[in-house]
């Protein structure tokens, strides 16, 4: 992580504009943009994606979600790395419950993430105000507010509809957040983010840069806090459901940076595509201590609470202990059978349980 972020805290130069309430959307800031130079030709491939996204977000909401759900259930019958890694990461995460119910709650979680996958396309094209209007009800609203000029740190995992989480944070005043660059659909991905005025800052020290003037100016910053980071030493190792997870330091560095507090935010899918309900959350204490473990453990458990709220809606298949500590051997390895999967999760938790 660049030493940039060890300096001594900023102070905000402007006061932050009054929240907006769910009704009545900040109208959208599309910045304008130019260019001077012909854009590459797309591959089949880009063209292919961009087709089928363009046309999946003219179908209604819960066509595409029985879409997704079929796609889901096609995944968790066929044997597939997904599938497996799923399973394993759900036996860490409840290690107590019998196989049977281990396997119900993947095959539940793959269905939920058919259904991420077709609800994001509307979520991405349509008018921000349409994709809005499936929002049904926001909890802990009153951790929008903050201080005026003081910025505000908003954390979304991979949990529900976090597309939607990030759009309506961007309806709330000015906001930045920190974006990977993909290899498919990035263009498309990043004018859909922006569509509301939101400003995109890479994951590279010119992007921490553009979240710390963003803070510094008294706007909302959004993070996915449940991506494994690069940096050597942005990063420690720190418990996730009780195994060692390596967890950013980025969070808690941001924070006691610019003084901005920090909350969790996600979109719980409601169930037979009645909507959202967008849920806002208190980060447990520590997660801005200058102590990295202390901060790290405090960010993971937010994470799990938010993860309690709807457990079938977590992307289950991301590969979140792919690092490992030295000396431990992989976790997403072996057979794709179901009975392999648990069984490399229980070793696991026995090794860390022993230590």
């Amino acid at each position: 992580m660049p030493d940039l972020l060890l300096e001594t805290p900023v102070k905000s130069r402007r006061q932050a504009e009054p929240a907006s309430r769910l009704t009545a959307p900040i109208p959208p800031r599309i910045p304008a943009t130019t260019t001077d130079t012909a854009a590459p030709a797309l591959s089949w491939r880009e063209r292919a994606a961009r087709a089928l996204v363009r046309t999946l977000a003219g179908v209604p909401l819960p066509v595409l979600h029985r879409l997704g759900a079929l796609v889901g259930w096609g995944m968790a019958l066929i044997p597939n790395r997904q599938r497996r890694n799923a399973l394993i990461n759900i036996s860490l995460y409840a290690p107590e419950r019998p196989a049977a119910e281990l396997t119900r709650m993947r095959n539940r979680s793959l269905r939920e993430l058919g259904k991420t996958l077709f609800e994001t396309a509307p979520l991405w094209l349509r008018p921000p105000a349409e994709a809005l209007s499936l929002i049904r009800e926001v909890r802990g609203i009153e951790l929008l507010e903050r201080e005026p000029g003081q910025g505000l740190i908003v954390l979304s995992p991979h949990l529900g509809a976090w597309e939607l989480a990030g759009l309506y944070l961007s309806t709330r005043g000015p906001t930045a957040i920190f974006y990977k660059p993909q290899r498919l659909l990035d263009e498309l991905i990043v004018e859909a983010r922006r569509r509301a005025g939101a400003t995109l800052a890479p994951i590279t020290a010119r992007g921490i840069k553009l979240l710390l003037g963003a803070l510094e100016r008294g706007d909302n910053v959004g993070i996915l806090p449940d991506q494994e980071p690069r940096e050597e030493k942005g990063a420690v190792f720190a418990p996730l459901f009780g195994v060692p997870a390596y967890t950013m330091l980025l969070v808690s560095r941001l924070a006691r940076r610019s003084g901005a507090p920090v909350i969790f935010m996600i979109a719980e899918r409601l169930p037979r595509s009645a909507g959202f309900r967008i849920h806002c959350l208190r980060a447990p204490e520590g997660i801005d201590s200058d102590d990295d473990m202390t901060a790290a453990v405090a960010l993971n458990r937010g994470i799990e609470q938010c993860i309690a709220i709807c457990p079938d809606q977590y992307l289950w298949s991301y590969r979140r202990f792919r690092r490992r500590p030295s000396g431990e051997r992989k976790i997403y390895t072996g057979s794709l059978r179901d009975a392999s999967a648990i069984e490399i999760a229980r070793r696991r938790r026995k090794k860390v349980s022993a230590v």
